[in-house]
């Protein structure tokens, strides 16, 4: 395998790995959101409004930028009737291919997304509820974890094929 595949499969890896360790910690910010909103209906008896949109975008930064470190961890679901049961270079080939189809699906997802980012950005979206957060902060980190995982699923892909190839990585 040429030197800068090697290269970016390891940069790719860290920093998804990086990336996916700090975001991890983001289940706390939700608990913590969400904790405040009871607790200001409770004891001050006063609604915070903006607790659920805002834990609803935590909860879209959790999953949409720790997706490339799950993909990266193998931890995604799989229908693991046949493919336990195989050899590595079997899954190497099948993973292969269903690498594939996800970039050409993250691709798809990533334009959309970005058309979608560039409307709210020019027309200043906002969201329909009571509070009315702009909409550009959210579209733009689900953009961010479109690329990051895109990234992921080429060095995953980079991957298999050195498997294919009897090689090392």
């Amino acid at each position: 395998m040429p030197r800068f595949l090697m290269t970016y499969v390891r940069v790719v890896d860290r920093f998804n790995r990086l990336i996916g360790r700090i975001i991890m910690y983001g289940f706390f910010v939700m608990i913590a959101i969400l904790l405040w909103s009871v607790l200001s209906k409770m004891l001050f008896v006063v609604p915070s409004f903006w607790t659920l949109e805002v834990s609803q975008f935590a909860m879209v930064t959790y999953y949409m930028v720790g997706g490339a470190y799950s993909l990266q961890l193998g931890s995604n679901v799989r229908m693991d009737l046949f493919y336990g049961q195989w050899n590595e270079r079997k899954k190497a080939m099948v993973d292969s291919v269903t690498v594939l189809l996800l970039i050409f699906y993250l691709v798809v997802l990533l334009v959309g997304g970005l058309d979608s980012l560039s409307y709210a950005i020019e027309y200043q979206e906002r969201s329909p509820t009571f509070w009315r957060p702009l909409m550009w902060p959210v579209k733009s980190i689900m953009c961010f974890g479109i690329v990051l995982m895109i990234l992921q699923s080429v060095s995953e892909l980079i991957k298999d094929i050195a498997e294919l190839r009897g090689v090392e990585v």
